[in-house]
């Protein structure tokens, strides 16, 4: 009958380490904006090599309003995977804003 607590003791310190080592959720958040008005062109941004970080570009992201621009930064890398910058792409008559994600790379 003693062993009994030890074990239960014992499963539950084995599902709370468990729970601490479980991978983070990795969310996909895809928004399209078609925008009539061409974002200007890119600015230019000093990019310094730093081991370990990937530099995300600058884009301009519209406001309902006007093109407002969007400072690049340096993210931590990601093994096999590539980063693949925002953009705006001609969609007939509109502009289509596609956001920066990660690709696996192969």
């Amino acid at each position: 009958m003693a062993m009994r607590p030890l074990m239960v003791a014992a499963a539950m310190g084995l599902a709370a380490m468990m729970g601490a080592h479980a991978p983070q959720a990795q969310a996909r958040a895809y928004v399209d904006v078609d925008v009539r008005v061409a974002p200007p062109p890119p600015r230019y941004e000093r990019v310094r090599v730093r081991p370990g970080y990937v530099w995300t570009p600058g884009y301009w992201r519209w406001n309902g309003r006007r093109h407002v621009w969007i400072g690049g930064s340096y993210v931590v890398a990601r093994p096999g995977y590539a980063y693949a910058a925002p953009r705006w792409v001609s969609n007939g008559p509109a502009w289509r804003f596609h956001a920066g994600r990660w690709v696996r790379r192969y």
